[in-house]
């Protein structure tokens, strides 16, 4: 890590936690779905402490709209392919992660997993298209002055864009499967022993079957990620740069990860220090919830309350399952917010209420006042 590098991101980080009229000019890394609802707050906080924000966004996305008012400036770029497309390919990846897995074996489920990572890197890759085979959008890069590149790395190319530029980069990431890019790239330390792998079910107390199934786990994950992953990022960032290129390699560049937790909610294990705990730093001060909404929650009582929601990217599910979800949860004492967008189920109890949307943070602030 070069030395001038690693002083400017760390003043840029410090800047992120004070006030100062002499902001830096942030460049932003474009992301998707709960990546990007997670992103928004920190820019936000960033424009609030002076700094200047221009985000990358694609001609097509799900959850990044240039048209929507906003404090921060966008940078589009085109993509080749319809919306239609990432809809159809979110929707098949919701299916196997939330109803198929349960009915598969784990040979069926690396087989099918391993094909939808092969589509999902060449999703990618077009969006990456879009920015380094467009001489307008790298030259407008090249010309906005930029003192570090933000990202998310669930979208990859940024590392090998800030090289480009010269610019300091910063990640910031929950985990990855098995903790792959921090180990691999960032050269976490992670001893199988008593450092249960992200994704793999396990807690640092582990007996010998399990350490050594927490050993496979690691191997099989790697071996995954580097068949249908690491080689399709190395031929391509090989062919922008012109040379023999490792894309783990170009993402060990980044000077600090942000890592989106607590380190006390994780188990206990070797941390380096480029890495940072900023759990909570989306996280916003509640408001006052809508009335009815606010009636229905204090009519719990001491039974308390039940938030169901699928995710941001589960817009809506079959009638058949919405009815035996809505079954299931009618025979529970506590009143349920379910964060559901299609036909009522005929099921429905009493105690569930359905929404477009739930204020998880103005709940949460309510409970813990309370």
């Amino acid at each position: 890590m070069e030395l001038g590098k690693s002083l400017s991101a760390t003043v840029l980080l410090i800047l992120c936690m004070t006030s100062s009229a002499n902001g830096g000019n942030i460049l932003v890394w474009y992301t998707e779905a709960s990546h990007w609802i997670n992103m928004k707050p920190v820019l936000e906080t960033l424009i609030d402490r002076g700094h200047q924000v221009t985000v990358l966004t694609p001609s097509v996305s799900l959850f990044m709209k240039t048209n929507e008012p906003s404090r921060f400036r966008y940078e589009p770029f085109n993509v080749s392919f319809s919306l239609e497309t990432i809809e159809a390919f979110m929707e098949e990846f919701l299916q196997f992660s939330i109803y198929e897995m349960n009915q598969m074996s784990y040979l069926q489920i690396y087989i099918r997993f391993m094909d939808m990572m092969k589509t999902n890197v060449q999703v990618s890759l077009k969006y990456l298209d879009g920015v380094m085979k467009s001489d307008t959008t790298m030259k407008k890069l090249k010309e906005g002055n930029y003192d570090l590149l933000l990202a998310d790395p669930i979208y990859p190319g940024s590392d090998l864009t800030a090289e480009i530029l010269g610019i300091p980069l910063i990640f910031s990431l929950r985990f990855s499967i098995a903790n792959n890019w921090e180990r691999l790239c960032g050269q976490l330390p992670a001893p199988p022993s008593f450092v249960p792998a992200a994704m793999s079910k396990l807690t640092d107390k582990m007996n010998f079957s399990e350490r050594v199934w927490n050993f496979v786990f690691y191997i099989l994950q790697d071996i995954v990620l580097d068949n249908v992953f690491w080689k399709e990022l190395d031929k391509y960032y090989s062919e922008v740069k012109g040379t023999p290129t490792s894309a783990c390699e170009m993402m060990s560049t980044a000077d600090i990860w942000l890592m989106r937790t607590y380190w006390d909610f994780d188990f206990p294990r070797p941390f380096l220090p480029n890495f940072k705990f900023v759990g909570g730093i989306h996280c916003r001060p509640a408001k006052p919830l809508p009335e009815d909404m606010e009636e229905f929650v204090q009519s719990s009582g001491n039974d308390g309350i039940v938030v169901f929601t699928l995710g941001s990217m589960v817009k809506n599910i079959t009638t058949e399952r919405a009815n035996m979800i809505a079954s299931a949860l009618a025979q529970i004492p506590q009143k349920v917010l379910w964060r559901y967008r299609g036909e009522k189920p005929k099921t429905l109890g009493a105690n569930t209420r359905i929404s477009d949307w739930i204020p998880q943070n103005d709940l949460k602030r309510m409970y813990l006042q309370a």
